[in-house]
């Protein structure tokens, strides 16, 4: 009788242990606005922990956008081995690449203008309070 209750004990303590490890070794996600939900931070954004995390989502654009970037990139350098002549139809799958790419790129440059453009009205933000 012992037996059964014992072995559904130690199961149930592996079960919570397994559980409680992974939940400590999983990373807080981040912030994940909509693009409405960007908007209205905009308009109602005062102070400078406010303009921070703008400034922030900005950031993690930048760096979603840099690395599809450099994926692409790869993706081009790959296809522009494979180029078939002046009869390929356009657009060629080099040419899809190179779009993607340049697309990435400016996407990722316009986020880090936005981002750098957040962080010094924290700063603006920051100084004329502590006059």
């Amino acid at each position: 009788m012992m037996k059964p209750i014992s072995t559904i004990a130690l199961v149930a303590v592996i079960a919570a242990a397994t559980l409680s490890s992974q939940a400590v070794t999983l990373e807080p996600a981040a912030a994940h606005y909509t693009p409405a939900q960007i908007k209205k931070m905009i308009r109602e954004a005062h102070s400078a922990d406010q303009y921070r995390a703008i400034a922030r989502y900005y950031d993690e654009r930048h760096a979603e956008f840099s690395q599809k970037a450099a994926d692409e990139m790869a993706e081009w350098a790959r296809r522009s081995e494979n180029t078939s002549g002046p009869a390929a139809k356009y657009p060629r799958p080099v040419d899809s690449a190179r779009n993607l790419y340049e697309y990435y790129a400016h996407e990722a440059d316009s986020a880090a203008f936005q981002a750098d453009k957040y962080y010094r009205f924290a700063a603006g933000v920051e100084a004329a309070d502590k006059k």
